[in-house]
């Protein structure tokens, strides 16, 4: 009870930052229809033209352009401001939504689809740019910080189990086109929200001098530890969704992975309310390939409900892994990159996804379904191997640069 009133406490204090509820609340408007827009455009693309094929593929057209835009976008909002840059590339992102829907409403050619939907990558990174806030406004209490990360990482997990079901209960209940229109209002409403709060805006940059994230010994690392989660992400939803349809089950499947997110979002601020010393990510990461062999090990026996128990338990090793790697990303980035690095884990983390997605599937139908569910466990794992070989390469750079030091210090003393 204690620890629960604590994190209460906690999470009341950021909120009670001058701005906070008023920046948040425009930021989750906002959020929310990232989940939506590709659940809504498959199903009204399927449905008009009959081909879950060319849904997905212009569904996955417009992640692509997402992952390569991204970064060049966050440059821009580091440079600009949130306001000037956020504000109008939305305006776009929403255009080109409603151009989809044009394009399906009046039976146009099929590459109109993919020129109409490509728009979708102006969409700013919405979770990068409430991060960036909150690193602003707590940039001298590390331990708040931690807190605002960790709940920022469980909205994330929320839209994502909330935007598919919205979208599927609007594109069903009403007419297929619902979906879209409801996520493009949502997107712009939040947007106006968001960056009217001008007095939490962190101050814009110049030109930067600092390398770009690119080329940070630094950040490489995370970066690669971010696309293999990409890869548990979009591995273990299509690993999910084979092994429900081969059971005849498929519309559960979406409840099922709602699960995973649930325990994502609920260990993100359970973790928030933790002090830690410093970013465990190598615990996080042994947690996760530790965890990720619960679904693979459920699917053997056969049984949906003990996959959903599973799935519930592994998805709780997930936010505190991106929590920690976040904040890693904003200790070790440039002030005056800082949207660009976020931007860049993400892009990381869509990239993973789409690898995930293909060799998931690739594994439930040329293998089985059950050891798809082993695509997740290897890329945790890997994660993990990464992180460990990068930290061992840290600490074999930082030995001879304190040998040399010592010996200019006995030197000196000499």
């Amino acid at each position: 009870m204690t620890s629960l009133i604590a994190a209460a406490r906690g999470y009341r204090r950021l909120f009670a930052l001058p701005g906070a509820r008023a920046f948040t609340t425009g930021n989750l408007l906002a959020r929310l229809p990232v989940g939506m827009f590709s659940v809504s455009a498959v199903v009204m693309i399927a449905g008009s033209r009959g081909s879950y094929a060319l849904a997905g593929a212009v569904s996955a057209t417009g992640l692509a352009a997402t992952a390569v835009a991204g970064p060049w976008l966050a440059r821009l909002v580091d440079r600009h401001g949130q306001a000037r840059i956020a504000l109008p590339a939305t305006v776009v992102a929403v255009l080109s939504s409603l151009a989809l829907l044009l394009c399906v409403r009046y039976d146009t050619p099929d590459w109109t689809l993919f020129a109409a939907y490509t728009g979708i990558a102006a969409t700013p990174n919405i979770g990068g740019l409430s991060r960036a806030r909150w690193a602003h406004l707590l940039r001298d209490e590390p331990g708040a910080l931690h807190t605002a990360n960790a709940f920022e990482q469980a909205a994330d997990e929320l839209c994502f189990m909330l935007g598919p079901v919205l979208a599927s209960f609007l594109t069903g209940t009403f007419f297929p086109e619902a979906g879209t229109l409801a996520a493009a209002a949502l997107l712009l409403a939040g947007m106006l929200l968001f960056t009217a709060q001008r007095a939490t805006e962190p101050p814009p940059r110049a030109r930067s001098t600092a390398p770009s994230p690119l080329r940070s010994r630094a950040l490489l690392p995370l970066l690669a530890c971010c696309t293999a989660t990409g890869v548990v992400f979009g591995a273990m939803e299509v690993a999910t969704i084979a092994f429900a349809d081969a059971r005849g089950q498929r519309a559960a499947a979406g409840a099922v992975l709602a699960l995973q997110a649930a325990g994502s979002c609920a260990a993100g601020l359970a973790y928030g309310a933790l002090k830690p010393a410093g970013p465990r990510l190598t615990r996080c990461l042994a947690a996760m390939a530790v965890l990720m062999v619960l679904p693979w090990a459920a699917a053997g026996t056969g049984s949906l409900l003990v996959l959903a128990g599973a799935l519930l338990v592994a998805g709780m090793a997930t936010a505190p892994t991106m929590v920690t790697a976040m904040t890693l990303v904003q200790r070790r980035t440039p002030a005056d990159r800082l949207n660009e690095g976020m931007s860049l884990m993400v892009t990381g983390l869509l990239t993973g996804i789409a690898c995930g997605s293909a060799a998931g599937g690739w594994a439930a139908e040329h293998v089985s379904r059950v050891t798809a569910f082993a695509v997740p466990a290897a890329a945790a794992t890997l994660a993990l191997l990464v992180h460990g070989v990068a930290e061992a390469a840290q600490r074999s750079r930082s030995v001879p640069e304190l040998i040399d030091a010592r010996s200019i210090t006995d030197g000196d003393r000499k």
